[in-house]
């Protein structure tokens, strides 16, 4: 089994570039046991998984991984663990009082004295105070709450407004997969040349893209789209190229995988993990639902060929840009 590789943030945090996401606690997957969740991240780092992408919205992702990491604490020679959370506040004053209240409150959940990583997100461009949240978050981290700013779902364009104001931005989470290459058309070029990292989420389409839906017919029904991220990728594949041409995507990565001696997932995984500016993949864990480990661990080791490539491309060339379709990144959550 190849080792986790990792990535160094331009704050100085190392990562492991596959991430475990924690959305899935959230609520919006089915009932979640906290105790097992607890229990079931021992697993993920005892294999060297032992970044965590979380989110002070995601339920109760942050007092899980503060649970967890409070026994760690107390364990002897315990492998060190990264919390990378966002924060995702309503559109309101973002003044120091009310920006600084909303880090201490992640710390205090995840138990720790400075957040490894805070992604910031914002619903509305139009409000311009992101800048001003956005000041007094790198202001907290010059004061030492925060290792590395970061933002997730923003734009080329904001992006390139925020760094121009001299704030230092490490990493944007942006969604990124084979249905999905819209951060190749505007963000990867700025990303390579202001040294920020791309951590990339939906890379499995909520799971569609697996050996599971091959040879599926089309799910439409909520009782199939039975979670949030099925019936969110599933509007995705609908906009990208609809089901027929879906089921060829799949044909010619389950073709790839098996040359290979690998999963459908692990394809899909490492033919983002190998694109320009992509630091990681966040690949969304069920704890104590369903893991997964053994196979995320596979994607590390599978080395895509040319003749791979271009298979996988003969496909994507006939689907639709997204970037028309959508717009930049993040922008499906501001229409």
């Amino acid at each position: 089994m190849a080792q986790v590789p990792k990535v160094r943030l331009s704050g100085g945090l190392e990562i492991c570039r596959l991430l475990n996401g924690m959305w899935q606690v959230s609520g919006a997957h089915g009932p979640v046991d906290p105790e097992k969740a607890v229990q079931a991240m021992g697993a993920y780092v005892d294999a060297g998984l032992t970044s965590f992408d979380m989110a002070d919205i995601y339920g109760p992702a942050e007092e899980i991984f503060g649970k967890f990491n409070g026994q760690l604490k107390s364990a002897v020679a315990a492998p060190a663990v990264q919390g990378l959370t966002k924060w995702v506040p309503r559109p309101g004053p973002m003044d120091r009082k009310v920006v600084e209240k909303a880090v201490q409150r992640s710390m205090s959940r995840m138990q720790v004295e400075r957040l490894d990583c805070l992604q910031f997100h914002w619903w509305d461009y139009q409000d311009k105070r992101y800048l001003e949240a956005l000041g007094h978050l790198s202001d907290l981290q010059q004061d030492g709450l925060i290792c590395e700013l970061a933002l997730t779902n923003f734009d080329t364009q904001r992006l390139e407004e925020i760094v121009s104001r001299g704030i230092r931005i490490s990493s944007n989470q942006v969604q990124y997969s084979l249905i999905d290459r819209r951060p190749a058309a505007k963000m990867e070029k700025f990303c390579l040349a202001h040294d920020i990292q791309m951590l990339t989420y939906g890379t499995l389409g909520g799971g569609l893209i697996s050996e599971r839906y091959l040879g599926c017919r089309e799910p439409k029904s909520q009782a199939e789209l039975n979670t949030a991220s099925l019936s969110k990728y599933k509007n995705m594949v609908d906009m990208w190229g609809g089901w027929a041409l879906f089921q060829e995507l799949l044909s010619t990565l389950n073709a790839v995988a098996q040359r290979h001696g690998c999963s459908v997932a692990n394809v899909a995984t490492k033919y983002v993990l190998d694109q320009p500016a992509v630091g990681g993949v966040i690949v969304g864990c069920r704890l104590g639902v369903a893991e997964h480990i053994q196979d995320n661990l596979r994607s590390c080791g599978v080395g895509l060929a040319p003749e791979d490539l271009h298979a996988i491309r003969g496909v994507l060339d006939r689907a639709r840009d997204l970037l028309l379709a959508v717009g930049d990144c993040g922008d499906e959550y501001r229409k």
